[in-house]
């Protein structure tokens, strides 16, 4: 399936602001906000994070599979989509698993 039919069958992710990433020593790696450019990214971590606790390498795997036609592009453009390059680290082995820390959106009235 194309990137766009499979994030139309991820849960929603309106209740987030943002995700962070984890190392083992608890710093933040990265954020991934709910805005333009990187929604996708937060509902395909957020989905990760939900069904395999933390972003392994096996969370990554299904995650490429996931971004699906961005996964080759990020592959032959690295940098170019750093949100892809991080889950194709974990699947070659570098870094452990991270952590998803969830950043809930709020309304103030």
């Amino acid at each position: 399936m194309a990137f766009a039919d499979n994030l139309k069958q991820l849960p929603r992710i309106s209740h987030l602001a943002a995700i962070q990433l984890l190392d083992g020593n608890s710093t933040v790696v990265a954020t991934i906000e709910n805005k333009p450019g990187q929604a996708g990214s937060l509902a395909i971590y957020n989905h990760l994070g939900q069904i395999y606790g933390a972003i392994t390498a096996e969370a990554a795997r299904k995650g490429l599979d996931l971004y699906a036609e961005h996964t080759e592009d990020a592959r032959q453009n690295p940098g170019k989509h750093p949100n892809i390059d991080r889950l194709l680290a974990l699947t070659a082995g570098e870094g452990g698993l991270l952590r998803v820390k969830h950043l809930f959106a709020t309304t103030i009235e």
